[in-house]
């Protein structure tokens, strides 16, 4: 699957499968909220950014209307899918219960703090937020971090 961001001309490339199993780890979380990190590369142009796999967090805490995860423990495994698959950190996914893909003023302070970090090396961040029910995935929405603000994909 491919979609394109009007701000910034970055499209995102990925399989459905993928798509598929954040919503399957999404819906055995329901009714609370949850969510991981996206692991991919750019391409040698960085006009696209492939989304191959995620990781998710050992510690969070989540309510139906809140997911926060913790980075702790995680470093090795970053740097295991650096060094074996050219893969690194390009954002994160959280699922919205019940709720729709829009980005609240905390995903969009996350966000700010992420690109903010020492320790993360991109500045321009994907945000990803699926809307989910019991049973299924209802919609999704990429978002492109840049300057404090959220665009999304289409």
């Amino acid at each position: 699957m491919i979609l394109k961001n009007r701000h910034n001309n970055l499209e995102i490339v990925f399989e459905e499968s993928l798509l598929k199993e954040i919503e399957t780890i999404a819906v055995q979380h329901y009714p609370n909220e949850f969510g991981g990190f996206l692991l991919g590369k750019y391409s040698e142009d960085f006009k696209s950014v492939v989304i191959e796999s995620i990781i998710l967090p050992y510690k969070y805490k989540a309510s139906p209307v809140l997911f926060q995860r913790s980075t702790k423990d995680l470093e090795k495994l970053f740097i295991k899918e650096y060094q074996e698959n050219s893969r690194y950190y390009i954002g994160e996914w959280h699922s919205h219960p019940n709720g729709s893909t829009m980005y609240s003023g905390t995903d969009l302070n996350a966000m700010i703090e992420t690109a903010e970090s020492d320790e993360v090396q991109i500045k321009n961040p994907l945000l990803l937020i699926i809307s989910i029910s019991k049973k299924k995935m209802q919609n999704f929405t990429f978002y492109y971090y840049s300057e404090k603000k959220l665009f999304a994909y289409e």
